[in-house]
């Protein structure tokens, strides 16, 4: 089922979904699977899993020449999706991204979730390489998320890039973006990013799922504004805890995400060992909050840690 049939099927009900990590390379789907066992109690109507662009480093050789060597791959989103939904009869959300794909292998990619009955995806830019200053994408790849959208949505139109292909066999992608009630990191302010936004929603976006936010009005204040512009389709709450005194620095600056003087009053004064209480019953407030006022989805980011991302379920359902 389409994520939008989902939110249209359970009106005035929040329900909750998760993002998983794909494991790194040399990992099993035994990994993933015990991440999401325990979770299935909460009956997610889907799962997100990421996918994130192969980084590599240069390992000086004998002869004085540099080898190009790949580390911290996590490959397999596609097969994980299809076993996610093989075991627990869920729907799975690969995310598509721009970097470190062609556009060619992105119409491959699209066609194997085709076959494979998986109709969601969200599309995504995706980050720069950790030795690259901005954003570098693949040769004859897309530069921006809406030129991602824009070829899924022209795939559920059967357009192919191939265009001696006629009355190709259309794909029903149900397609989500990313928002940021803060504006992304990239952008001079956040209306240019909320025109960003609405260019992808033009392009055959369907629905949002927004960064990480810690103040909620952040998340009242960005759908207001979202439908002050016409970008009308549901959008999903993301949230995810502050669990290390370290992320009170890293995550603003890498997300553009301001945190609450009172939140981080309180990590700074507690000892290490509470910060993850801390930080998880904010998110729990949070989640209380965003369902008392009828949010159709409050997506967790999971980061691996099933304990903590249980406690913040429990609250919600």
């Amino acid at each position: 089922m389409k994520v939008t049939d989902y939110i249209s099927n359970t009106k005035e009900k929040t329900f909750v979904s998760f993002e998983v990590l794909p494991p790194l390379k040399g990992g099993s789907m035994q990994d993933i699977f015990t991440m999401l066992d325990p979770l299935m109690e909460f009956k997610p109507p889907f799962i997100d899993v990421t996918y994130h662009r192969e980084e590599f480093v240069y390992n000086k050789k004998d002869s004085g020449h540099y080898e190009k060597t790949s580390i911290r791959k996590r490959p397999g989103t596609v097969g994980i999706c299809a076993s996610i939904m093989h075991r627990y009869g869920i729907d799975a959300i690969p995310h598509l991204i721009c970097g470190g794909f062609s556009i060619a292998e992105t119409e491959n990619a699209l066609i194997d979730l085709h076959f494979l009955g998986i109709n969601n995806v969200l599309a995504l830019r995706g980050d720069a390489r950790q030795f690259e200053d901005r954003f570098i994408p693949e040769s004859n790849g897309h530069h921006y998320a809406v030129d991602l959208v824009s070829q899924i949505n022209d795939m559920n139109q059967g357009k192919y890039l191939d265009t001696n292909i006629e009355n190709g066999s259309k794909t029903d992608f149900c397609i989500g973006i990313a928002g940021y009630p803060e504006k992304h990191f990239e952008s001079p302010n956040f209306n240019v990013d909320l025109q960003f936004t609405k260019s992808k929603i033009d392009a055959g976006g369907d629905y949002i799922v927004t960064q990480m936010f810690f103040d909620n009005s952040k998340y009242f204040d960005y759908v207001a504004a979202c439908r002050n512009v016409n970008i009308n389709v549901p959008i999903i709450a993301g949230l995810k805890p502050i669990t290390k005194k370290s992320q009170l620095t890293a995550i603003p600056r890498k997300f553009f995400v301001n945190l609450p003087e009172e939140l981080v009053k309180e990590v700074l004064t507690a000892d290490d060992k509470n910060v993850k209480e801390i930080g998880t019953e904010w998110c729990i407030e949070q989640a209380k909050e965003l369902k008392s006022r009828s949010v159709p989805c409050i997506h967790i980011y999971t980061m691996g840690d099933v304990a903590t991302t249980r406690k913040i379920a429990q609250a919600i359902i």
